[in-house]
């Protein structure tokens, strides 16, 4: 099947996605067509519909999710407008690429994978840390049994509160429209990330804080996890206004016979020390970019670019809808991610440890 994508949201991360949609498919990466975009303030949809040449700007989402031109929908509005324009598109028997965090609970996200799997449409979560080169290497080698157990993770995750910089989503900031603030808003791919690295979450402790004053919306969160192998961990999650400070992930393993750092999601370098090296060691950045493209079985320099400008979750969709197979992550890995997310919460509430479902 050949998409046909619509997008809603022209806002931060609609760009983003407008941008790799375009490029991905102009490239000849995947066999697909940006047709048609929506957003609230219909200047904003117009200009984008000029830059992309597409065939319909709008500023009601149910004219772009009925409209023939269009079969995949990518919703890309503040979290708490996810559930309605998913549930609809699904009723349309449109595939759904929604973006990250799926709802505002996990009962919301639960109600949305039972409608995409009901309807029988392909379906996509924008944990886009699944899809990043650096986790994928670093799960690769993390794998060697030769590294024992493992033992314990280090995870500090800060970013500037993004009401405000390049960001400027100012609903972040309304509880009604998050669920909260820096856990689910953005350590949700955290949290989903360590369970990809390491297994089930058994049971956490976590307590949270709010420094900015938005109520309901906290910006920080320090989570204490024990893993159904065995691991400990520990995650800081901050957003403050730090605004000279980028997006910052730093994350630290330790295995009976190993050690891995690094200090980037998605490019960059893994320091390590193993029962295999004598003393520290370095995998660089090229390294890993190849590896992965090797490990993925992506030949040429086309991918190479494209691996460049981040458009990896998008490509993958788009070539599991032109081969009819079920995209990665689908909303079932979401709905896991959410559980924890509440788990948090309700820990943070009650002051006390949480298993977790």
């Amino acid at each position: 099947m050949r998409p046909q994508v619509g997008l809603i949201g022209a806002g931060n991360i609609g760009t983003f996605h407008s941008r790799n949609l375009r490029g991905i498919t102009r490239m000849g990466l995947v066999d697909a067509e940006y047709v048609a975009v929506c957003d609230r303030e219909v200047e904003r949809a117009n200009r984008f519909a000029e830059i992309a040449s597409l065939k319909l700007a709008t500023n009601d989402p149910d004219e772009l999710i009925a409209s023939p031109l269009v079969n995949t929908v990518y919703v890309c509005v503040p979290t708490g407008e996810h559930r309605a324009l998913v549930e609809k598109a699904a009723a349309a028997r449109k595939h759904v690429f929604c973006e990250k965090p799926l709802a505002k609970t996990a009962a919301e996200a639960q109600a949305m994978y039972k409608a995409v799997r009901n309807a029988g449409v392909r379906h996509q979560v924008g944990l886009v840390l699944r899809h990043s080169p650096i986790m994928l290497v670093l799960k690769e080698m993390m794998s060697d049994p030769g590294l024992g157990r493992p033992m314990a993770v280090c995870f500090r995750d800060d970013q500037f509160f993004p009401i405000q910089g390049h960001y400027a989503s100012d609903w972040r900031k309304d509880v009604s429209l998050t669920g909260g603030g820096a856990l689910i808003e953005h350590s949700i791919h955290d949290l989903d990330i360590l369970t990809f690295l390491l297994g089930d979450v058994a049971s956490l402790r976590a307590e949270t804080r709010n420094f900015a004053g938005h109520p309901g919306v906290e910006d920080v969160a320090s989570v204490a996890l024990h893993f159904a192998n065995g691991a400990t961990g520990q995650l800081m999650s901050l957003w403050h206004d730090i605004l000279g400070r980028p997006s910052s992930r730093y994350l630290e393993f330790f295995y009976e016979r190993g050690y891995f750092a690094v200090d980037q999601d998605y490019f960059g370098d893994i320091h390590y020390s193993t029962y295999q090296t004598n003393g520290a060691a370095v995998m660089h950045d090229e390294d890993i970019r190849q590896r992965y493209l090797q490990m993925m079985g992506l030949e040429g320099e086309e991918y190479a670019i494209a691996l460049g400008k981040y458009s990896l979750e998008d490509y993958y969709f788009l070539k599991s809808i032109n081969a009819e197979q079920a995209p990665y992550p689908g909303f079932d890995v979401a709905v896991r991610a959410h559980e924890i997310v509440d788990a948090v919460y309700r820990s943070a509430a009650d002051g006390g440890e949480v298993t977790s479902p």
